[in-house]
């Protein structure tokens, strides 16, 4: 299994980045899909997450409304848009995936719920 993550950098506040995260070697329209980050000295954080066919996501209250995470299945890639971003999101961004069922009531949120990980993309947001 492969998670590869592409397309952070480093931009102002205020401003919008897109992540990628190609994912191989697993079934991927079978796969929930999440983003994390982690900055420096802080533990790794759920961000987004999203279910197989793309019909329910959740996300963590501090990007709730700025961050949407979407999936291609065709392209065995799920993306992360990201829209007036702060400094505070400054982090390595990485891609999971669990290969189970939704959970109607369980949280998404563990990072013990991924089976895969990736080795991450920097995002950096200057003030």
């Amino acid at each position: 299994v492969q998670l590869v993550e592409s397309g952070g950098g480093l931009v102002q506040a205020g401003s919008s980045l897109t992540l990628f995260c190609a994912a191989s070697g697993l079934p991927f329209s079978a796969t929930i899909m999440a983003w994390f980050r982690q900055a420096p000295r802080k533990e790794r954080e759920f961000v987004a997450g999203i279910s197989h066919t793309g019909a329910m996501t959740r996300y963590s209250d501090s990007v709730k409304g700025r961050f949407t995470i979407s999936r291609d299945n065709a392209e065995n890639t799920v993306y992360l848009q990201m829209n007036i971003l702060e400094p505070e999101d400054t982090a390595v961004y990485y891609c999971a995936a669990a290969q189970r069922e939704w959970p109607a009531a369980r949280s998404i949120s563990p990072t013990d719920f991924y089976d895969h990980w990736g080795q991450g993309t920097q995002v950096t947001v200057s003030s």
